[in-house]
This record gives structure tokens, C-alpha cells and sequence, in this order.
């Protein structure tokens, strides 16, 4: 009898072993990396970046947690132990980008240098940052849809814009119209996720801005359920406390005129029909309109601001399909009250936070973040914009995106707001 349920017993452990195996070896022929060792230790520090708590939470997570953790924290020390040769040679690369797309024939980069601009006190103004979406997130007089509720409410699909890097531990929150392009392929580069002629590339401005938005370039959280089933949110979970968090936001009435001029002023084919046509039909009663962007342009038929305006305030748009993502609300892509994000960057001080994140997390030796481009939309021309908005439309526009001006510390536009 004893022998008969040593047996069980030893086929039991062997079985799990082998799953256990199986998910390993699945991950090393993908974009994550997990080793396996004879030895764990207890997870690292972080580093000393504002907001990270290091072994926070550790002791009281379950046994499964607890082992995926040790294998997790196994993998980043292998995978930080990059040669120095590899450093060197990542570093390397063309200094100016091949600018072919004429979204950013539009934008224009900016080549000067950044040494005349403030330097600013960045560990305070991360503390700052993160204490005043931390103070609203936890106060009960602040609402907002999608507050209240935990990480394991929100569905796999709504994870589609967290960004894993194995290799350093990193996790990226991406927001459209706030440097996204440039971050994303940052993110490639580290990650090592697509490759050149078979080599992974090494700078980020070599990479086709193709590549950098198709979804099967980047390992997201939304994909962790087909790789690991019903291990999917363990895993979550333990990168979410182990990895280094980041987002870059931006004024959300920019944001908005920015998302504007690249997908109705320019001649863009999948938002011409996805939405311009319908934009055109609703609100400025169009009829027969033309199949094709370029002859629509042609014709003199473009979106106006103030049809896009209508089109975020109407009711029905979102009863059809939710905002997409170049105008969603911030909160509803990163989950900010979910996730404790170890950084906040913001596009108005783009250089100086890319410039001190890379530091922080390491990787300043092996590649620069890319240039800013000229940006066009300013602060400044939200009174032009808006000029023509009727005052209650601007109120209301400002109800629907409040969340993402009050959580990173955005001021009300009051010139918008009143007469």
C-alpha cells in the first residue's frame, strides 16, 4: 500500500514537473525568456526608483506564485549578465532615420541638442507624479468609470497595451499620440523581439514603422493566456510587482487635436473608411460619399474638428464599438489604479524622462532614445482649435476625458471651460 502511493505520489510531482517544463520550453522559443536553475534566490531590488517597494507582498503570495516567482527571478539574473560586447555593439547604428512615411515627413525631427533646455530635479518630480495619481486613485470623492474595480476584473483584451520585456524586466504601458512609435521600438530593441537578416535589431530608428505597430512584434499581457492558460494571471501578477512599470501621458485636449491631424488630415485609408465616412454621413449630411480617402480629398470632403467633437460626445459611438485607442482615455488603456507604475513620463518633457527613465533602468549603454520630432500640436493652439467647440461641448468633452487630466496633474483649461 505504502509503495502503491509512493508511486501515485512520484507520478504526480513527474507530471507537474513536465508542465512546468513545457511552459519553460515554450517561453524560450518565444519573446519571454525563463530559465530554469538548481538554485533561487529571493527576488532583487528593483533599484532605486522613486515608487518601487522592493519584496513588497512577496512572503503572502501561494505556493505557485511563490515558484513561478523563484523561476522569474532566476531568468532576469541570467538574462542582465549581457556582455559588454553586446553593449557595445548595440550602441551602434545610423545616426538619422530613413524618413519615408509622410506622417513623419509632416512631424520633422528634431536634431539639436538638448543641452541649453532645464534639467530638471527628476526623482522629486517622479515622486510628485506618482503621489498625485496614487492621492486621487484612493480618493472615495473622485469617481470615474473602471475605478472601483481590481486588476482581475479587467478582461484579457484590455491588456493588450502592456508591453513585457523579459530580458530586463521592464513593462510598458503604450498611449497613441504620445511618442508610442518611438517606445515601441525601443521596446523592440531590448526585448529582441524582431529580427533584421536574423539579427536582432540595434537601433531603434532602423526599424520600419510597420514592424513597430504590428501586434505580433510584441509579447502583451492579453497573450499570456494562450501561452500559459490558467497560469496567465500568476504571471501577471508577479511581473506586475517584479518588473519596472513606465507610461508616457500628455495633455489630453492635445492629445486629442494631435490624434486628429494625423488620421483626418492626412490620407489614411483604414480611418477614411472605419470612420470618416460615418463622421461625414452623421454630422455634416453627406451622402454618396466616395469609396477611396484620395478621391474623398480630391473632392474637398474632409472630418472636421468639430465632427470629431460630435463623434467623441454622441452617445451611440460607443454603444457601436469602444474609442479607438488613439483617442481612448488613458485610464482606460493603462489602468492606472490598478497597476502601480513605477514611472511617469510625460511628452512635454519627453527628452529629459526618456533620457533618466533608460538610466534607471539600465539600459543607457546599449541604445539612445530616439530624437523628438518638432511637435506641432502645441499647448498653445487649443484656443484655435477649439475656437469654434460651442462652451457646452467643451464642457462636456472635458467631463469624458477629466480622469486623464486630474490623475497626472494636468491643469483644467479654464479659458475653455467658461465664457
Amino acid at each position: 500500500m505504502t509503495k502503491a502511493r509512493l508511486l501515485r505520489l512520484s507520478v504526480v510531482l513527474v507530471s507537474i514537473f513536465m508542465i512546468l517544463l513545457i511552459i519553460v520550453y515554450w517561453d524560450n522559443v518565444g519573446t519571454a525568456h525563463f530559465y530554469l536553475h538548481t538554485s533561487f534566490s529571493r527576488p532583487r531590488s528593483p533599484g532605486a526608483i522613486p515608487g518601487i517597494t522592493a519584496g513588497e507582498d512577496w512572503e503572502a503570495l501561494p505556493d505557485v506564485d511563490e515558484f513561478l516567482a523563484k523561476l522569474l527571478s532566476s531568468s532576469l539574473r541570467q538574462n542582465n549578465s549581457t556582455p559588454r560586447k553586446t553593449e557595445q555593439l548595440l550602441v551602434q547604428g545610423s545616426n538619422k532615420p530613413v524618413v519615408s512615411n509622410l506622417e513623419e515627413n509632416v512631424r520633422g525631427y528634431d536634431w539639436s541638442t538638448q543641452k541649453d533646455r532645464n534639467s530638471l530635479d527628476q526623482e522629486k518630480l517622479q515622486v510628485e507624479r506618482q503621489r498625485t495619481l496614487r492621492e486621487f486613485c484612493a480618493n472615495s470623492s473622485f469617481t470615474f468609470p473602471t475605478k472601483e474595480r481590481s486588476f482581475d476584473d479587467i478582461p484579457n483584451y484590455e491588456l493588450n497595451h502592456l508591453i513585457v520585456d523579459d530580458r530586463h524586466g521592464i513593462i510598458y504601458c503604450y498611449v497613441p499620440k504620445v511618442a508610442c512609435t518611438n517606445w515601441k521600438r525601443v521596446m523592440i530593441v531590448l526585448s529582441e523581439s524582431l529580427l533584421d537578416q536574423g539579427v536582432p535589431y540595434r537601433n531603434p530608428l532602423d526599424i520600419p514603422r510597420e514592424h513597430v505597430h504590428n501586434t505580433s512584434t510584441h509579447l502583451t499581457f492579453n497573450k499570456f493566456w494562450r501561452r500559459y492558460g490558467k497560469f496567465s494571471r500568476h504571471l501577471m501578477k508577479i511581473k506586475l510587482k517584479k518588473y519596472t512599470k513606465f507610461l508616457f501621458v500628455r495633455d489630453p485636449f492635445v492629445r486629442l487635436i494631435s490624434a486628429f491631424r494625423s488620421k483626418f488630415e492626412l490620407e489614411n485609408e483604414e480611418f477614411y473608411r472605419r470612420f470618416a465616412i460615418p463622421m461625414l454621413k452623421l454630422y455634416s449630411n453627406h451622402t454618396n460619399l466616395p469609396t477611396s480617402v484620395s478621391e474623398a480629398f480630391g473632392a474637398g470632403l474632409k472630418v472636421s474638428f468639430s465632427d470629431f467633437i460630435q463623434y467623441l460626445l454622441d452617445p451611440r459611438t460607443e454603444k457601436m464599438t469602444p474609442f479607438n485607442e488613439h483617442w481612448r482615455q488613458v485610464y482606460r488603456l493603462c489602468h492606472p489604479c490598478q497597476i502601480d507604475y513605477d514611472f511617469i513620463g510625460k511628452l512635454e518633457t519627453l527628452d529629459e524622462d526618456a533620457a533618466y527613465l533608460l538610466q534607471l533602468l539600465k539600459v543607457d549603454r546599449l541604445l539612445r532614445f530616439p530624437p523628438s520630432y518638432r511637435n506641432r500640436t502645441a499647448s498653445s493652439w487649443e484656443d484655435n482649435w477649439f475656437a469654434k467647440i460651442p462652451l457646452a461641448w467643451r464642457q462636456q468633452l472635458y467631463k469624458l476625458y477629466e480622469a486623464d487630466f486630474v490623475l497626472f496633474g494636468y491643469p483644467k483649461p479654464e479659458n475653455l471651460l467658461k465664457d
